[in-house]
């Protein structure tokens, strides 16, 4: 039996998303398409437009079966440790066969190469790598520079191919599969439309795009054309609740605060946190008023916009280095179900038999192994899950809206 598996935000669900989904059902004839989407928080440090279980709902309206949250220690991390502990996910579901990602650049021959020296990592090119580095240039640059000198190929090409966010994030998908020894069919579909970080609205603009024009008050029908309409109306139904849009600017008094109350050395606990960054971190928190003077005070050539919010994310939630390495050496630990079609129900019955972790179908479920996991290493990756939930709940418009213990008491969505 063909099972379909992508990662995914879906901040907010777009026409592309869509475009994926049903471009991948052309290549077999799948039971079902199961989804492991990042929940409060995603990769880039930010958090979610709308909550997981509204994103889920889009998902389910969209020709998704199964959405299953991807845990907080590796929804908000690097593009590897994403890729990897996303994939990890899907197959200890016990049921993906195939996985389905977008890319800027289909030559998926050209990407395993890529992927062969990044796995392999040959003396030369570390040579290089380290070089740039050295120079102060951040790692993906540093990198992307790097392949390019070590395989001799146009600077112009490889660089394209290593700075489009969604290249990125396939070959990581391709070194995961080859690393782990994963047996998924990777189906690779080319991405249409406005690019990542586009801001026009058209038939494939970029969720970026979509944002922006939902904070600018856009009539709704110019963001229409974007939007699959059930997903414009569950946002608009979330909007209406106060439960949207949620905007990292909301976090600000919260990041400053935590910065300033916090030590040096409890900073320089933080993961990512290193070659003394903390003392960087520290200074610009007490000279700085703003999270955005925060932001740009801190970053660097070394440091780029997304690892500096995701490092102030692991401040503020007090994510240290001994818990990634431990959280990294076990892999997620359990399938948090956020949303489900009936069609699902067969899979989920097999997924029961077959699944290499815990499956958490409802709030109870997580709440029981909460309370009875306190000091191991599953019950901190869901402490941090619900952490991460209760903190972003109090970033909603409105405060009636605020309450906290949601994954203790939120079912699973269920769309026919």
């Amino acid at each position: 039996m063909a099972v379909l598996g992508i990662v995914a935000e879906y901040n907010p669900f777009h026409n592309g998303h869509l475009y994926l989904i049903e471009k991948a059902r052309q290549k077999e004839n799948f039971a079902a398409v199961v989804v492991v989407m990042s929940g409060s928080f995603l990769q880039r440090g930010e958090p979610a437009f709308c909550d997981k279980w509204s994103r889920a709902e889009m998902a389910l309206s969209c020709g998704a079966d199964l959405l299953i949250e991807l845990p907080f220690c590796f929804s908000a991390r690097s593009a590897y440790y994403f890729a990897r502990g996303a994939l990890q996910l899907l197959h200890r579901t016990g049921m993906v066969t195939h996985l389905a990602f977008g890319a800027e650049n289909t030559n998926l021959s050209l990407l395993k190469s890529i992927v062969g020296i990044l796995s392999s990592e040959p003396v030369e090119y570390k040579a290089i790598l380290k070089r740039h580095l050295a120079s102060g240039l951040s790692f993906p640059l540093s990198r992307s520079l790097a392949l390019q000198e070590y395989a001799s190929q146009s600077r112009s090409e490889w660089q394209q191919i290593m700075l489009g966010p969604n290249n990125i994030l396939a070959i990581e998908y391709l070194r995961v599969i080859t690393e782990e020894k994963l047996p998924f069919i990777p189906l690779l579909i080319n991405r249409r439309g406005s690019s990542y970080h586009g801001t026009e609205l058209s038939k494939y603009a970029s969720a970026t795009a979509i944002r922006q024009a939902l904070l600018e008050n856009v009539h709704s029908n110019e963001i229409a054309s974007a939007m699959p309409a059930s997903c414009l109306q569950i946002l608009q139904r979330e909007m209406a609740r106060g439960r949207s849009p949620v905007q990292t600017s909301s976090l600000e008094q919260a990041i400053l605060y935590k910065l300033r109350t916090t030590s040096i050395e409890a900073l320089s606990q933080i993961y990512e946190i290193s070659e003394g960054l903390e003392y960087r971190i520290k200074a610009a928190a007490n000279a700085c008023g703003s999270l955005e003077e925060l932001r740009q005070t801190i970053k660097s050539k070394r440091y780029s916009l997304s690892r500096i919010n995701r490092t102030l994310l692991y401040s503020l939630f007090d994510l240290s280095k001994n818990q990634v390495n431990l959280f990294d050496n076990e892999g997620p630990l359990y399938l948090h179900l956020l949303g489900f079609s009936a069609k699902a129900q067969k899979i989920l019955q097999e997924m029961k038999n077959k699944s290499q972790v815990k499956i958490f179908n409802r709030g109870s479920d997580i709440k029981r192994c909460y309370d009875q996991s306190c000091g191991t290493v599953l019950g901190d990756m869901i402490a941090a899950d619900v952490l991460a939930t209760d903190v972003y709940s109090l970033l909603f418009p409105s405060p009636a809206a605020r309450t906290g213990g949601r994954d203790f008491t939120t079912s699973p969505i269920m769309v026919e």
